[in-house]
């Protein structure tokens, strides 16, 4: 209990450490300011994206743009179907009032007092501010989840990713134990020529893996887009290098134990080599979940769309729905930060250790 409660006071001690002890070196206020920076320019980013995935189509047009999610105040008056908003009013006599807006003819609205609709007001545009509150638009994540099939997209994509990144792991596993644990001519070379491929454009192997993937009848088909791309020279390079510092020893002293080839490479070799696939992991999941181009080509019904496919829906010829797409975009992230942040405790964990108990 007392390592725990005093976590937070050490927590803050490393986090205000000073060279100079108690006083303020320069050196200080350079490492926290280039460090604040770092952290602005990572996050920033971020933390406006999910701000504004809260604003109304309107907010996000407003300039000067404004951190907060904001929303106008409208306001019930007897006589008119729908909400009036409100405005904060300069008067001739220079105080202010707040007034809805009945409707606007040019640079003039016809606005009333709430408390007394029959007092009608001609106020020029200028001399009015729209009076708003803090309010999150959560219309912009439920409506594509209820109304655009997004939670179909969402399904596919978690599919897609799940059995890719896992068929991945195995084949790219299996080409690296060949490749680092066995001896035998034209090893290098055959190394050489998995990296090589690594120079060829996407672009140019599009057509030819179109044409096999049309002659398996598997267009329209989700193991369309598992497939083509589950063997990775990255990962294979990745997984070999690891691999490759894991002791000879250990791999003769379980084939003296008479563990076949699959033990070995199951029982053995995975197990130390898990920090690497757990890098590899991360790398399929982000490359999978992310991937946009090919799912686009091979996948022409909207029920089989991925995440990426489907929000690209919402981008018409004359309209840009950002405020869906703004929405689907943090639930696309969401998946992905928390494997990731799952994941890392795990290589680091995996890094740690030497591998031998």
């Amino acid at each position: 209990m007392a390592s725990s409660a005093s976590l937070p006071s050490r927590t803050w001690q490393f986090l205000t450490l000073r060279r100079g002890g108690k006083r303020w070196h320069w050196t200080d206020l350079f490492t926290y300011g280039y460090l604040g920076l770092g952290i602005f320019l990572m996050f920033g980013p971020v933390v406006w994206l999910v701000l504004s995935s809260f604003k109304t189509p309107a907010g996000l047009l407003e300039f000067p743009p404004t951190w907060a999610p904001l929303g106008q105040v409208v306001v019930e008056v007897e006589g008119y179907k729908k909400p009036l908003p409100m405005y904060r009013v300069t008067m001739e006599d220079g105080t202010t009032k707040d007034l809805a807006q009945i409707r606007r003819i040019g640079i003039i609205s016809q606005m009333l007092d709430p408390a007394d609709p029959s007092t009608k007001y001609k106020i020029p545009i200028k001399q009015r501010e729209p009076i708003r509150e803090f309010r999150m638009a959560w219309e912009n994540y439920l409506d594509p989840l209820e109304r655009f099939n997004f939670l179909s997209y969402l399904t596919n994509s978690v599919i897609v990713t799940t059995l890719a990144t896992l068929i991945t792991l195995l084949i790219n596993s299996m080409a690296a134990f060949g490749l680092s644990i066995y001896e035998f001519k034209g090893r290098n070379a055959v190394m050489l020529f998995v990296i090589g491929t690594l120079m060829i454009p996407i672009t140019v192997i599009l057509v030819p893996v179109y044409l096999v993937v049309t002659e398996l009848g598997m267009v329209n088909s989700l193991w369309a887009v598992i497939l083509p791309g589950a063997a990775t020279p990255t990962g294979v390079f990745l997984l070999r290098q690891y691999m490759l510092t894991i002791p000879r020893d250990l791999i003769e002293a379980s084939r003296m134990d008479k563990a076949t080839e699959w033990q070995v490479y199951w029982r053995v070799v995975l197990p130390l080599a898990m920090p690497a696939v757990a890098v590899l992991a991360i790398f399929s999941i982000m490359w999978r979940w992310n991937e946009f181009l090919w799912p686009l080509i091979v996948l022409n019904r909207s029920e089989v769309y991925t995440l990426q496919v489907g929000l690209n829906a919402f981008q018409g010829e004359l309209d840009v729905q950002w405020h869906y797409i703004l929405a689907m975009t943090v639930v696309t992230l969401i998946p992905v930060v928390v494997v990731f942040a799952f994941l890392q405790k795990f290589i680091t964990t995996g890094i740690a250790s030497s591998g031998m108990k």
